[in-house]
């Protein structure tokens, strides 16, 4: 596993914010379904990123049909998402379901989509969403921190498949990315429509906050975190500026640490980006970040048994100790899958390192 020093590890998550990621803007969106817009792809003038290990963000296949649709959460708030049926699906039957959630800050257009994609072409009805305040969903002020309501989003998807007659509403599973990983398990806890459980590179973002990586962070540092972000409340309900925090460097020059310069590589070349960066940048905002203190989504975590959990990080990911400590806290069945000579966020789009065959086998055995 790659060595980084506690100083580099603490100032990147606090500098940093674990979202890495940039967002799309708000859009609208007709409750009727309708083809997925082309508006979110490569952009050409930025630079190319490595793509090696078959990076494909963009993933287009040609074996699933697709739609835009839209749903509404518990607290009445439109989601936004993009649904995948394979073409040779025979819809007066039923069948398994999989839900997929982005990386924390992100948008469905970046790794859910080529997640539900794939699934989608192993037989699964699949649906990718963006989380509440980001992406194309509703949500004000934009880009705000609510793990509550980004947990509650993964119900909703499941609501909303309960609609469609084809899914089987008995084994509907998901996939959570990256921070959606510590959301997904959060809501399976209280959600028992939700079968089979999958992580992907997964942060928790409530430790991750509290403690930054490899618990480097002191209880000195929370409580600064606390007093800013509580002088910054005060501010904007005086009507100044509303001030974000964290987020993907903006430019190569900014990415000075090997954390950043691996979601740089993504979020900021046409490899991964998925907009305008100036408009799409997922910088919380500083006042709301703060609710990560009180997300503990491994706690209690055992009430998830006798559904099935499976953590899959990569080896080399700086990452790799949220799906341990999840591991080491869940019950039976259980499973961590360890991907070799994977990076956290090589787990993203590099289709030579993804183990969808492990997803593949981890999801015809639990949902039936």
């Amino acid at each position: 596993m790659r060595k980084y020093s506690r100083k580099l590890i603490r100032m990147v998550v606090l500098g940093m914010t674990i979202g890495f990621c940039v967002a799309g803007g708000i859009g609208e969106v007709s409750a009727a379904e309708k083809n997925i817009p082309a508006r979110i792809a490569a952009d050409k003038k930025l630079p190319s990123g490595d793509m090696s290990n078959g990076a494909d963000n963009f993933y287009k296949s040609d074996k699933v049909d697709s739609q835009q649709v839209s749903f509404h959460n518990i607290y009445n708030m439109k989601v936004v998402g993009n649904l995948f049926v394979p073409k040779t699906l025979d819809k007066n039957k039923k069948h398994p379901a999989i839900i997929v959630g982005h990386p924390m800050g992100a948008v469905k257009e970046q790794s859910s989509n080529l997640y539900a994609q794939k699934m989608a072409e192993q037989g699964y009805v699949t649906i990718s969403f963006d989380l509440s305040f980001w992406g194309d969903s509703e949500g004000q002020p934009r880009n705000s921190v609510s793990p509550d309501i980004y947990a509650d989003d993964f119900s909703a998807a499941v609501d909303y498949l309960t609609t469609l007659s084809y899914v089987d509403t008995e084994n509907i599973g998901v996939i959570g990315i990256c921070g959606s990983g510590s959301f997904a398990v959060s809501e399976a806890k209280i959600d028992s429509r939700l079968k089979a459980v999958a992580t992907v590179s997964m942060y928790d973002m409530g430790s991750a906050t509290r403690n930054a990586l490899h618990q480097s962070q002191t209880l000195e540092q929370r409580k600064q975190m606390v007093a800013e972000a509580s002088k910054q409340r005060t501010a904007e309900y005086s009507g100044e500026q509303r001030v974000y925090v964290g987020g993907t460097a903006d430019t190569e020059a900014e990415a000075t640490s090997p954390i950043a310069k691996e979601f740089y590589d993504f979020y900021r070349t046409s490899r991964g980006s998925a907009g305008d960066i100036k408009n799409h940048t997922t910088h919380p905002t500083m006042s709301s970040n703060v609710k990560f203190l009180n997300f503990y989504p491994f706690n209690d975590l055992e009430m998830i048994s006798p559904r099935p959990l499976l953590f899959i990080a990569g080896t080399e990911a700086h990452s790799r100790e949220f799906s341990e400590d999840a591991y080491a806290k869940a019950a039976e069945p259980k499973e961590l899958y360890l991907v070799p000579n994977a990076g956290h966020v090589d787990l993203y789009d590099r289709t030579d390192l993804i183990p969808f065959a492990k997803l593949t086998e981890f999801f015809g055995k639990y949902l039936r």
